[in-house]
């Protein structure tokens, strides 16, 4: 038996951050992405958005990489999104995304965090909360590439 502990924060946003996520059609984007993640073997704790982006919060099962993940997630969602006719102006997701882990001990406020999306960016655009991200996550970046 394989035991894992392995909390991923994934935050990637729509083709050129553009607003094309509608607020009514969030919750059936959010179900469909939960059973991507379910086939993926993964357990979802928290996932949410606001119109131009999403962060999922989840754990990621050792049989599949994280690339693999995200790019099942993506590909899936943006034809689902295309195909439902509930996302009209939606083109596709950007190409890259980012992927931020975190502790037992975080996880609660990080479920918190994801919860609170669309209050917190009355107060942060998307593109200071990426820039955060990857600073807070020391991910090494080049800012040209977050526009």
């Amino acid at each position: 038996m394989s035991y894992r502990q392995i909390y991923y924060q994934i935050v990637f946003g729509t083709k050129h951050r553009k607003k094309t996520i509608a607020e009514e059609h969030c919750e059936a984007l959010y179900k469909y992405i939960a059973g991507i993640v379910r086939n993926n073997k993964c357990k979802l704790y928290r996932i949410n958005g606001i119109t131009d982006h999403i962060h999922i919060f989840s754990d990621l099962h050792p049989s599949i990489s994280l690339a693999d993940y995200v790019k099942d997630i993506k590909v899936a969602s943006n034809s689902w999104m295309k195909n439902s006719g509930l996302f009209p102006d939606f083109e596709e997701w950007q190409e890259g995304y980012g992927a931020f882990t975190y502790s037992a001990r975080e996880r609660d406020k990080i479920i918190n965090y994801v919860k609170n999306q669309k209050e917190h960016h009355k107060k942060e655009k998307f593109y200071d909360e990426y820039k955060r991200l990857l600073i807070e996550n020391d991910v090494e970046f080049d800012e040209k590439y977050l526009l």
